[in-house]
């Protein structure tokens, strides 16, 4: 993988308010828009109108946690990414942009 880019979960980002009080984790639809929109400013790939062929969420994201996001263009299109917190895995997928369907 390719093209770091390194983001540190704000301790007060409002989704933590309604999601798990107590034990707050930020929600996979959350990561997910972060990691498309840092995928389309460093690639400079118009991702609005994209196509999530897999994500999986595989550790919770947490208050604080230095997240590294990291992606590779293949020849076909294809975008696969991955987000770790140090050496847990969080999140992985790849993502096709309309134009490249």
């Amino acid at each position: 993988m390719n093209n770091a880019i390194h983001w540190t979960v704000p301790l007060d980002h409002p989704a933590f308010a309604g999601h798990f009080p107590g034990t707050p984790i930020l929600p996979g639809v959350v990561l997910l828009d972060t990691a498309l929109h840092a995928i389309s400013e460093t690639s400079g790939i118009e991702l609005n109108d994209c196509e999530i062929s897999l994500v999986k969420f595989l550790s919770p994201a947490n208050p604080g946690d230095e997240l590294v996001l990291q992606h590779i263009v293949s020849a076909g299109g294809v975008i696969r990414f991955e987000i770790a917190a140090g050496t847990r895995k969080i999140a992985s997928g790849s993502i096709v942009a309309k134009s490249s369907a």
